[in-house]
């Protein structure tokens, strides 16, 4: 899918919340995938001023190169929680507050793990799995 000509439109957007946000970088840096190799994407953001790493077409994106997207990843953990794949609640702060349930529970989660190796006593298991 072409994505090139959207590009444009979402940068005039970003700039006009610019009042909300407080003042934008000096020096904005960009990571796009393939979708957005296209001479007239490299024209508006070297007129932009804006520092863009284009993947090739074919190629992977230079974020991507390591894995998976954090966004991808944090959607795809959240989607493991049923309850907010199949919401059918009616008030805003019954589903803002299974977002945020949801939100706590991958965080701890991930503090669990990175913290697995480093907290380890010798008599505990090696494996976090606890058999």
């Amino acid at each position: 899918m072409n994505r090139g000509p959207l590009l444009p439109a979402t940068l005039d957007r970003f700039t006009a919340v610019e009042p909300t946000l407080g003042p934008l970088p000096k020096h904005p840096r960009l990571a796009l995938d393939a979708g957005y190799d296209y001479h007239m994407v490299h024209d508006d953001l070297a007129a932009r001023r804006i520092d863009a790493r284009i993947a090739a077409r074919g190629a992977k994106t230079p974020i991507q190169t390591g894995g998976r997207w954090v966004v991808e990843r944090t959607n795809s953990w959240m989607n493991n929680f049923g309850k907010l794949r199949r919401c059918s609640e009616r008030r805003r702060a019954a589903i803002e507050f299974f977002l945020a349930l949801a939100a706590t529970i991958i965080t701890v989660r991930r503090l669990i793990r990175r913290s697995w190796p480093l907290y380890r006593g010798n008599t505990r298991p090696r494996n976090p799995r606890i058999r």
